[in-house]
């Protein structure tokens, strides 16, 4: 189920920790489902949500930056560290890798709070990107392979004319063709179109 409610994961072997930041959280209206493990955390469902991972160096399972690497896919939320070992080098690494932030343990309550907003905020981005993505998506493959031949001419900045030779039609066809392309996809312009083509990237040109 869908919902604009954020949500905190928390990776954490410490179940005193875990407890603390779940009060903490609660008494500020953010749900958080703790882990004991990696393990815990990547077999349970996650709900579609914008979302913050908290995320152990020392896990019993693995090493934190090790599974930071292993989460590539794009499905994982914005990770925070926190660690009782941390280091100049292993934030930076941290940091180069995407997360957010790195909090030695004990962190306070502000530099909790403002890591998960942060995280929260970059999730909510991602995902409403990855959402206008999805939608453009589905009308494009509303295209037929004609329409999507003329899309790609038309946001390469060719002529009617051009593009029309090239793909051995009249230029009035081309027209009609280009028609359906801009109600298919409902741009308005074609500049808008163009942008819709920079978001579909290889997607739109057969990659």
């Amino acid at each position: 189920m869908k919902s604009d409610e954020p949500i905190v994961y928390l990776v954490d072997d410490d179940a005193a920790l875990r407890d603390a930041v779940a009060d903490l959280l609660a008494s500020v209206g953010i749900e958080t489902i703790a882990f004991g493990s990696a393990s815990e955390y990547k077999a349970a469902v996650k709900r579609d949500a914008p979302s913050c991972l908290i995320l152990d160096i020392e896990l019993p399972d693995i090493n934190g930056r090790d599974f930071q690497q292993q989460m590539t896919d794009g499905e994982h939320p914005p990770v925070v560290f926190i660690t009782g070992h941390g280091d100049i080098p292993s934030s930076v690494r941290a940091m180069k890798a995407g997360a957010v932030d790195f909090l030695p343990k004990p962190f306070s309550q502000e530099a909790l709070m403002g890591a998960i907003k942060s995280a929260v905020a970059r999730h909510k981005e991602s995902r409403q990107r990855r959402s206008e993505i999805n939608a453009l998506r589905g009308k494009y493959s509303l295209l037929t392979p004609r329409e999507r031949e003329v899309f790609t001419l038309v946001v390469s900045g060719l002529l009617n004319k051009q593009s029309a030779s090239k793909l051995g039609i009249s230029a009035f066809t081309f027209q009609i063709h280009r028609g359906q392309v801009m109600r298919k996809m409902a741009a308005t312009s074609l500049s808008d179109l163009v942008r819709m083509s920079e978001k579909l990237g290889n997607h739109a040109s057969g990659g």
